[in-house]
């Protein structure tokens, strides 16, 4: 093992290198400073950029979750969404997975992301951690860390200090060299140093608050000449700012814990990410926008990030425990990086609302009083600019308000911003942004029994060939290193049969997430936990047993690592108890007997999922082996024809690993149904990037038995695009026009073909169900079929006389159009 400074020198012996690599290629390329240098401080008000407050929006994004061909279209997007910033961790065991030897290539290249953004003109916030949690596996620490003598994770301890302040050194000096701070010209106005440690810091007493106040001293002596925060840790010493992960941070944030501070937003969860077994639960883009304005109407906010602004993918083994290979995928942008809509359109319509007063936000005196038994008002107010948010906290009612002598009805839930305190700019309830309608298409059915191979993964038994043994059950993670899902424990059983053949019952104890079971080489049994279920899985089965010595193979299964808690070096995983019951005879528990282990899968070892690899496999036709367990598959496909998202729909399979061309697409588990009846993930996404013109390699794992011959290859993209706009709404801010109007917008390569359905009228229903109401003007499908056919985009104003005058008379009009895009 390197001794810590000699890890410090090979770190930055790989860093210089690496670094006169990376200008090399960056003054190549000539790229162009979000500015000239500057200061970045802080008051009690907003960020102090070049010695201005500012008012910003930030969105999370993970170079890790996509691929370097899609982030400068993510960035374009949430530029384009309103956002000022964008947020990142930095993933440390991606960047060092073995000791004192670095990776920034790929997808993880945190330098060539960060030049993307300052590209396009946008700040960057650095969350270095450098523990992440985000679902991560081991929450960002590589493995070997585990492994340190008398390490304890994220207290006072000095192995840990030591390899903690190594890392965060050396990902500031390579800012640093690359010139990647604001003062040097650079995008990164803040960063982060630990991660929610209030969470665990009781549980290591008097150590907990002598290492948040270390890992702050250690930060701010870095010299990086821009802030640093840490999130949820209200005692986060001067001159750390504290601030809030939440829901809802604008009713629980306890505010900073200094007048001298501004209140920040790290994390406002857009949704919630999902969980194998689970259904995916979405957060209403009217309650996003609720929880941004109250943050700045009540706790004088003036940043705000969205966590996450783009989710991603979870490639390869990277979720942690029980997480799904999609991240977030109804964040503003989704999974694949589409445009995710109403969500996207109605925060940056938000977004506009509050750019517009933020002179009066940032330094405008702030009173506040009500306006009812569950309305309330917030005003900020210059000698010539006012701001006021009018918040109705009732979720039914929709109560008449008096402000400064004019009434608002204000709706059920809701915020309204008010401009100059008079004219209405944005509600929170009232959604006037575009919808749209996510749908995959079939391009390929993988039906073809003829273009399948199959190899059965050998169940391994025999205990003599065996790397490992010991008398006891060895420790999952410690055994894998975490480099692979499985872990293999192996023991001979010598059964004398009894007179009066009485069954023999196998019980197993695991604290792992899955379990298979095999007796010489037969399957035996499954059993699997759950995300929110006890920590311990028991296998309880009847097993045939052959007189004389008998092989059991026990398979240990992870579904990811854990991300978070207190200890998480001493955290213990896989098979703890083995025993055999024989009839009434005594427990025959085998836990000290000798056991054989074998880590990883022999398809895994000898990378059969790669063109190179392949051939190591002795892959047969596939005939009868739908459906066997542990069998491993492989076909090629061709790449659907244009630029559109592909995916694989793997809903006939059970659980197992994905690959195409040798690229991990991550785990899948379609067979832990929801309960819905419907598999928490189906599509697995292909980046454009991992595909080849023709014959694209796919390998998949299955441990459980699946139909391969059912797979197929779909694209993703939006084709229906809707939109709904009363004409009593306020202008989009982002409209030339004095009228409300829908707007609608294709994706990029797709014009609107049809419309579906346009009523300018009473229209009734939304934009999946709808039909016309008592009101109806008779040329709405003309009007709107003229301005939108055959176009990328159109926009329609909510006015009689686009529409031939008013069909009725004292009714409130609105306009539904609801159009497909081919």
């Amino acid at each position: 093992m390197f001794r810590v400074d000699a890890a410090v020198t090979v770190a930055l012996m790989v860093l210089a290198a690496w670094c006169t690599a990376s200008s090399a290629a960056a003054a190549g390329n000539g790229r162009r400073r979000v500015g000239e240098g500057g200061e970045v401080t802080y008051d009690g008000r907003a960020l102090v950029v070049n010695g201005t407050r500012r008012m910003l929006f930030s969105g999370e994004m993970h170079y890790t979750r996509s691929t370097p061909e899609m982030w400068p279209k993510l960035i374009a997007n949430a530029k384009k969404g309103g956002l000022d910033v964008i947020q990142t961790y930095v993933f440390w065991n991606v960047h060092e997975p073995v000791q004192g030897q670095y990776n920034f290539q790929g997808r993880y290249d945190l330098v060539k992301f960060i030049r993307e953004i300052q590209t396009q003109g946008l700040y960057v916030s650095l969350r270095i951690g450098p523990f992440i949690e985000a679902e991560w596996k081991y929450g960002g620490f590589p493995f070997w860390l585990h492994d340190v003598p008398n390490i304890t994770f994220r207290t006072d301890n000095e192995p840990f200090k030591q390899h903690m302040q190594r890392f965060v050194t050396q990902i500031v000096n390579m800012m640093k060299h690359e010139g990647l701070y604001y003062p040097q010209g650079g995008p990164i106005i803040i960063s982060q140093i630990e991660n929610e440690y209030q969470m665990v810091e009781p549980a290591f007493g008097s150590g907990g608050p002598r290492y948040v106040r270390w890992a702050a001293e250690m930060a701010v002596g870095l010299q990086t000449g821009v802030p640093w925060m840490m999130c949820k840790q209200n005692d986060a010493p001067d001159p750390i700012i504290n601030t809030c992960n939440g829901l809802i941070c604008g009713e629980t944030f306890v505010g900073p814990n200094s007048p001298t501070k501004p209140a920040l937003w790290t994390e406002n969860w857009t949704t919630r990410y999902p969980i194998y077994g689970n259904d995916t639960k979405l957060r209403s883009t009217e309650d996003i926008a609720f929880a941004v304005a109250l943050f700045i109407a009540r706790k004088k906010g003036s940043f705000v990030s969205y966590y996450m602004y783009h989710g991603g993918t979870n490639f390869g083994r990277f979720a942690s425990s029980y997480v799904t290979t999609s991240y977030y995928d109804g964040a503003p942008l989704d999974e694949y990086g589409l445009i995710w809509r109403p969500t996207w359109g109605h925060l940056r319509e938000l977004h506009a609302a509050v750019k517009l007063s933020s002179e009066a936000l940032l330094f405008g005196r702030y009173s506040n009083f009500s306006l009812g038994p569950e309305q309330e008002a917030h005003i900020f107010e210059t000698e010539l600019k006012c701001v006021a948010f009018l918040v109705n906290f009732d979720k039914h009612q929709t109560p008449t308000v008096v402000f400064r002598n004019i009434y608002f009805q204000l709706a059920p839930k809701s915020i309204s911003v008010l401009s100059e305190c008079r004219t209405v700019v944005f509600e929170t309830a009232r959604v006037n942004a575009q919808y749209g309608s996510r749908t995959a298409e079939v391009v390929e059915s993988l039906n073809d029994i003829h273009t399948w191979k199959a190899f059965k993964e050998p169940i391994p038994e025999d205990i003599s060939k065996a790397v490992y043994t010991g008398n006891q059950l060895f420790e999952h993670l410690s055994m894998t290193k975490d480099e692979t899902d499985y872990l293999w424990y192996i023991v001979s059983y010598e059964y004398i049969p009894s007179d009066d053949g009485q069954l023999v019952l196998l019980n197993v104890e695991s604290r792992a997430h899955v379990l298979h079971a095999f007796v010489n080489t037969e399957y035996a049994g499954s059993v699997h936990g759950s995300h929110d279920g006890p920590g311990n899985i028991i296998l309880n089965t009847n097993i045939s047993l052959n007189e004389g010595q008998n092989t059991i193979s026990l398979l240990s299964v992870m579904v990811g690592s854990p991300d978070s808690g207190a200890h998480m070096e001493r955290r213990s995983f896989g098979i703890h108890k083995v025993s055999i019951q024989q009839g009434q005879q005594p427990l025959h528990l085998l836990n000290n007997e000798l056991w054989a282990y074998q880590v990883g899968l022999y398809g895994e070892a000898n990378r059969i999922y790669t063109q190179e690899e392949s051939s190591s496999a002795e892959w047969t036709e596939i005939n009868n082996l739908t459906y066997h367990p542990f069998t491993w598959y492989k076909t090629t496909f061709a790449t659907p024809v244009g630029n559109d998202v592909v995916a694989l729909n793997l809903t006939s399979m059970g659980k197992g690993e994905v690959w195409v061309n040798g690229e991990s697409l991550g785990r899948y588990w379609v067979s832990f149904k929801a309960p819905s009846g419907q598999p928490s993930q189906s599509l697995y996404h292909i980046p454009q990037h991992f595909l080849k013109p023709t014959d694209n390699l796919l390998v998949l794992v299955e441990e459980i038995g699946g139909n391969p011959l059912e797979i197929t290859v779909n694209t993703v993209s939006i084709t229906t695009v809707c939109g709904s706009v009363n004409e009593l709404s306020s202008p989009a801010l982002h409209s030339q026009g004095k009228d409300p109007e829908v707007r609608l917008r294709c994706q990029r390569g797709k014009h609107i073909s049809a419309i579906e359905f346009a009523s300018y009228g009473n229209p009734e229903g939304d934009c999946t169900t709808f039909s016309t109401g008592s009101c109806h003007a008779v040329p709405s499908e003309s009007v709107v079929k003229q301005a939108c056919i055959g176009k990328r985009g159109c926009s329609i104003p909510v006015s009689p006389a686009k529409f031939g005058g008013d069909p009725c008379p004292g009714i409130q009009k609105s306009l539904l159009v609801v159009a497909n895009c081919r």
